[in-house]
């Protein structure tokens, strides 16, 4: 009696082990039937994006494109290229610098008074709207220091858009970097500064190379920031930092889309297709930069 009590809840259990994998291989197809129509719709999003910028990209493209400047609502996109590159070039130098600088100082200095607070902002600037940006840099360059629309309050601006993307990657950089290998340069009597400078950074470098490919796409796409602070000019740059407003490409998509003309949309699917063509080539080189350092 006592040995047929205890066999009694056998099948009882062994039920319920069968039914728990037959559960989970239903939640499991389901999941990945919900993931598959995401990637599906997302590859399709982005397909049709992509599709459409470069068929009419494409079309609108023409040697004078590169040659002239813009005459109203027609010539070419020499001036707004030149000026992407300017900003972006200016914004880069301003935000490497302090950018590295401070995702070192998080990262090795972390259990400082100083590094909790660097990084809380850090985070709180990626989320800031970059109109919100450029309405302070309007305010505080264009207005109060009398800058009007220049070069070098758009840089400014998109270099503090820039600024918390280069922290964030540096210091993540560095994190990776082996704990073996900083023991070992202070075994060797490496002081700090040594070992930073000429053990882990060096490490990271790919790293923080992706990271700075990215801000310099960010940097390519920005329009809001822009136009409060760098203005639109017809013309090549003069060479003047202050008082003198510069053309750039996202302006080109954003106003002359909506005219009237076609050759302003020309000029528009142009733009488009020069930005969106130099973000994937970043975005390209940056993963590949980081997949060779991975292996």
């Amino acid at each position: 009696m006592a040995a047929d009590a205890l066999a009694a809840p056998a099948p009882v259990a062994l039920s319920l082990q069968q039914g728990v994998p037959l559960r989970r291989r239903v939640y499991s197809a389901g999941g990945w039937i919900l993931c598959g129509l995401a990637l599906a719709i997302l590859s399709a999003a982005m397909v049709w994006i992509l599709a459409l910028v470069f068929i009419r990209g494409l079309g609108a493209l023409s040697p004078e494109l590169f040659t002239t400047i813009t005459q109203g609502t027609g010539g070419g996109l020499l001036n707004a290229i030149e000026g992407t590159a300017v900003l972006s070039f200016g914004a880069l130098l301003l935000a490497i610098p302090f950018g590295v600088g401070a995702g070192i100082y998080v990262s090795e200095y972390r259990h400082g008074y100083w590094a909790p607070t660097i990084r809380l902002l850090s985070d709180i600037l990626v989320g800031v709207p970059s109109i919100v940006l450029g309405y302070v840099g309007y305010v505080t360059m264009v207005e109060w220091l009398g800058w009007s629309f220049s070069v070098a309050a758009g840089s400014i601006t998109v270099s503090v858009i820039c600024l918390p993307y280069i922290c964030r990657t540096t210091e993540l950089a560095l994190q990776q970097v082996p704990g073996d290998l900083r023991e070992a340069a202070f075994a060797l009597g490496c002081d700090e500064k040594r070992v930073i400078f000429r053990i882990c950074l060096p490490a990271a470098l790919p790293a923080i190379l992706t990271g700075i490919l990215l801000a310099l796409a960010i940097s390519v796409g920005e329009t809001a920031p822009l136009l409060y602070t760098a203005g639109w000019s017809n013309y090549l740059w003069d060479g003047r930092l202050t008082q003198s407003p510069i053309g750039y490409l996202t302006y080109a998509i954003w106003t002359f889309i909506s005219e009237p003309f076609e050759s302003a949309h020309q000029l528009a699917y142009a733009a488009a297709f020069l930005v969106t063509t130099f973000v994937l080539i970043v975005h390209v080189v940056s993963r590949f930069v980081f997949e060779r350092d991975r292996h």
